[in-house]
């Protein structure tokens, strides 16, 4: 989303080394999978690459099918802000919002 987009901008602002952020998905939680997101300073060889308003997001090989369809928005409002997942392949989530199953 735009908001995702400028929030990268931002943060990507303090790491001149880095060309963009990587999401993958790990094994975590009560409900099987959690994603993630951290700073790339490359491209690896097997991910897959979406360029959105100037912002490079490298998706890991393994995450690819798990995250098809996936809207990555940020969000504010008075207590957190946040990078929210969107992901329309989700059958459940655990209680606490920290994992999720396909």
């Amino acid at each position: 989303t735009p908001s995702a987009v400028q929030k990268i901008k931002e943060l990507l602002k303090d790491k001149p080394d880095h060309v963009g952020v990587k999401v993958g998905v790990r094994t975590r939680g009560c409900n099987g999978l959690s994603y993630t997101l951290e700073y790339t300073k490359s491209k690896g060889d097997s991910d897959e690459e979406v360029v959105q308003d100037g912002v490079r997001v490298f998706i890991e090989k393994k995450a690819q099918l798990t995250l098809l369809g996936t809207e990555m928005d940020y969000v504010e409002d008075k207590l957190s802000s946040e990078f929210v997942f969107n992901n329309p392949n989700i059958k459940g989530t655990c209680g606490c919002g920290e994992s999720f199953n396909i």
